[in-house]
Formats: structure tokens, C-alpha cells, sequence
């Protein structure tokens, strides 16, 4: 019993409790083998898992910038909307006046900065909430998206498109895989390990604090690297010219960089702090209008770069970009684990949710469901599995809300026990 206690305690944990993202990572685990069943075997196919990587890389890019959005206490409905104007404007850039294509990029990443920024100002500085400024920017950037573009087409050269459908090249001997991406494999798994040593290692430097036992690390390697050696044979396994694509390097640079600001800066626990509670925090010294101010600039640039990486990958940017895009982003941070009311949430998290509605949306295209019947059960699952999670939070069972964001709640303090009443006798004495 002690050992399932420490396994239930300590496998995904690290030095806190491992149903963070347990239950989220199991509902995946499931989708991915029913899928694998339904479709004899095609959901784990090389290539079916490198068209995966490059179809939502873009939304999970979305998912990381929307969640610190959340976390903030705020909502942005025109992600998609300016993810389109800016595919537009770069493709007419690089097309009509001649830019490169790498200025290109720096062009679309400064719009939207700018974007972001406009709409930054008007949340933090001149008040307005965050659902009117984004729901006017959603409105007025789809509108510039189609003037601008004229509702055509336009398409983007072949160097641009590298990042949106390009592939880690092929270079070395003949092994029968793609080198550079068995190479990625083994530097993946000897990151885990060396952090995996090094959290015992702390730990135990520590006073009071306790490792994990020796076979829980164990075991949690023998998973993680499991996992990390199949994914990677299937991707360097893919047909020659094919294998990690450059969009899930750069989403796999941004989920790192990010992971580490929002849990190790001081910027990252301000962003938390406004969406914990917005009062507390500006009497802690927190700049309320610059936090809401840089949250509202930085989903403008992530949003420019999904936007830029959707239109490589399809070659063009047309009229079309970006529809429903942020229903998306928000239905993974919802699924991976973020509060509605702000303050909560993890960009680990976040993917994992993106993941579960990539799969599980890849799953019934490949078993042939309609368009329609997929929104449907979309939608169904979004609701199904969210309200089932707050239901199982307030019976006092497993939650995997509540488990995604234990490391950032705190406990409210007992309340002080109440003084005991004079005795009457006391009370004659002292007359």
C-alpha cells in the first residue's frame, strides 16, 4: 500500500504532487490509443504524427500566449484575426515590394507587437476590459485582413515557407534516419536525465526535504525516456525529406522559454499575482497597468508568429486565416487546467490540452467523421470534461484542475479558536 502511495505521490511529481498533470496526461494516453485501434494502426504513423506536429503547432503556439492572457484574469478574442492580418501583410510584403523574406518575419513580428500593443493600452491605461478591446480588434483586423488582400490569395516564396513546412535537413551517413533528428532524441533524453539528477541532488541538500524514492525516479525515467525514444524513431523514421518539422522546434524553444519565466522570474509570479487578486498585488508593489500591458503585447507577437507559420505551411495567406483560432487556443487552456478567473494555470498544461483536442480532432478525420459531427463532439468534450472535474473538485475527489494548479494556491490559514467563556464562578470572584 505505502508503495502505490509514493507512486501516486511521486511519479509525476518532482517535488510536488504528480497529479499535476496526471489525469490530463492519461485522458491523452486514452484518446491516442482508441484512435490507434479505430484506425489500424494510423494515428501513430510517422507521417500521420509529422503532419500532427505541423498542423497545430500554431495553435499551441496561440495556447502559451492565451494562457498567460488567463492568467491574468483576461480573455483575447482576435488572435485569429490578427494571426490573418498579419499573414496578409507579410505575404504582400514579401510579394509586391520585394521584402526577403527573413525581413519578412521581423516585419510580422513588430506588427504584431504593435497590435498587441494598441490593444494593450487601451486594457490597462484607458480601462476598458479585455473582451470589448479584443472583440473590436477581432472585427477590425479581419476587415484589414480582407481590404488589404482584396479577398485573394496571396502567395509566399519557397524560403518562407521553412518554417511553416519545412523539416530538419537530411546530412550525414545513411543510417535509415534522419540524423538530426535522432541527434534531437538523445539530447532530449540526456536533458531528462541530467534533470532528473539534478532535482535528487537538491533535494537532498535541502534540510527537511525529503527524494523521491530510488525506484520512483527510476521508473519516472524508464516512462519519460520510453516515450522520448519512440517519438523519436517515429519522426526520424518518416520518408526521406521528412522528419521533425521546424514548427515543433520552434513551439518546443517558445514551451521552454516560457515554462521558465512564468515559474522562475519575477515577471512570470506578477502575471499570476494580477490574476490571483489584482488589489493585493498592486499593494505588493506589482505594476498592475505594465503586467496587463506586456500580457496584451506578447499574445500580439505569438499571435503574428502562428499566423506566419499557418501561411508557410500553406504556401499563401488568404481571406480565410485564422477562423475560430482562439476558440481553439482557449478550449486547450481551459482543458489543460487554467481558472477562469485567472491566476491559475501552466503552459505545460496548456499543450497538454492543445494535444488532447489536436488528437483527438486528427482521430475523427481519420476514421472519416464529418466537419460537422467533429465540432460537435468537440464541444461536447470541452464542457463534458471541464464540468465533470469541477463536479469531482467539489465532491472532494481526484481533480484535475485542482491538481494542475496545487503548486500555486494557497492555503487560507486556520481560524483562530475562540477564546473560552468565564466561568461563572470566575466571574462572582472577580466581583
Amino acid at each position: 500500500m505505502s508503495r502505490i502511495r509514493d507512486l501516486q505521490k511521486n511519479l509525476f511529481g518532482g517535488t510536488t504532487s504528480n497529479a499535476r498533470q496526471f489525469g490530463m496526461i492519461f485522458t491523452l494516453v486514452a484518446i491516442i490509443v482508441y484512435f490507434q485501434i479505430a484506425t489500424n494502426g494510423l494515428t501513430l504513423t510517422s507521417g500521420n504524427l509529422i503532419a500532427l506536429t505541423q498542423q497545430y503547432a500554431y495553435i499551441s503556439i496561440l495556447s502559451i500566449g492565451m494562457l498567460m492572457v488567463i492568467v491574468a484574469g483576461h480573455i483575447d478574442l482576435s488572435v485569429g484575426s490578427v494571426a490573418a492580418f498579419v499573414g496578409i501583410v507579410v505575404a504582400k510584403a514579401i510579394q509586391e515590394y520585394d521584402v526577403p523574406w527573413p525581413a519578412g518575419i521581423v516585419l510580422g513580428l513588430a506588427v504584431g507587437a504593435l497590435i498587441g500593443a494598441w490593444q494593450g493600452f487601451w486594457v490597462a491605461y484607458i480601462g476598458v476590459p479585455a473582451f470589448i478591446v479584443t472583440l473590436a480588434g477581432m472585427l477590425l483586423f479581419r476587415g484589414g485582413n480582407q481590404y488589404i488582400g482584396n479577398a485573394d490569395t496571396v502567395p509566399v516564396p519557397e524560403g518562407f515557407r521553412t518554417i511553416g513546412a519545412g523539416y530538419l535537413p537530411e546530412v550525414g551517413p545513411a543510417t535509415g534516419y534522419n540524423n538530426l533528428t535522432l541527434l534531437l532524441g538523445l539530447l532530449l533524453c540526456a536533458a531528462v536525465i541530467w534533470r532528473e539528477w539534478r532535482s535528487r541532488q537538491v533535494r537532498l541538500q535541502m534540510e527537511g526535504a525529503e527524494p523521491a524514492p530510488l525506484w520512483i525516479s527510476v521508473l519516472r525515467l524508464v516512462i519519460m525516456l520510453g516515450v522520448i525514444v519512440f517519438a523519436t524513431l517515429r519522426f526520424a523514421g518518416g520518408r526521406v525529406g521528412t522528419s521533425f518539422p521546424v514548427s515543433g522546434i520552434i513551439l518546443a524553444v517558445l514551451v521552454i522559454a516560457y515554462s521558465f519565466y512564468t515559474r522562475n522570474t519575477a515577471g512570470g509570479r506578477h502575471i499570476y499575482a494580477v490574476g490571483g487578486n489584482a488589489r493585493a498585488a498592486e499593494l505588493s508593489g506589482v505594476q498592475l497597468r505594465r503586467v496587463n500591458f506586456l500580457v496584451m503585447t506578447n499574445m500580439g507577437v505569438l499571435a503574428a508568429l502562428a499566423g506566419m507559420i499557418f501561411v508557410a505551411r500553406s504556401a499563401a495567406s488568404g481571406p480565410q486565416d485564422g477562423l475560430s483560432w482562439e476558440l481553439d487556443a482557449i478550449a486547450a487552456v481551459f482543458i489543460g487546467g487554467a481558472a477562469v478567473s485567472g491566476g491559475l494555470g501552466t503552459v505545460s498544461g496548456s499543450i497538454v490540452g492543445g494535444l488532447v483536442m489536436a488528437v483527438l480532432n486528427n482521430g475523427l478525420q481519420l476514421i472519416g467523421t464529418g466537419s460537422d459531427k467533429v465540432q460537435i463532439i468537440k464541444g461536447l468534450f470541452l464542457l463534458g470534461a471541464v464540468a465533470l472535474d469541477v463536479y469531482n473538485k467539489q465532491q472532494g475527489r481526484f481533480s484535475i484542475v485542482a491538481s494542475l494548479t496545487r503548486p500555486f494556491r494557497r492555503e487560507d490559514p486556520p481560524a483562530p479558536a475562540a477564546p473560552p467563556a468565564p466561568s461563572p464562578t470566575g466571574s462572582l470572584s472577580r466581583k
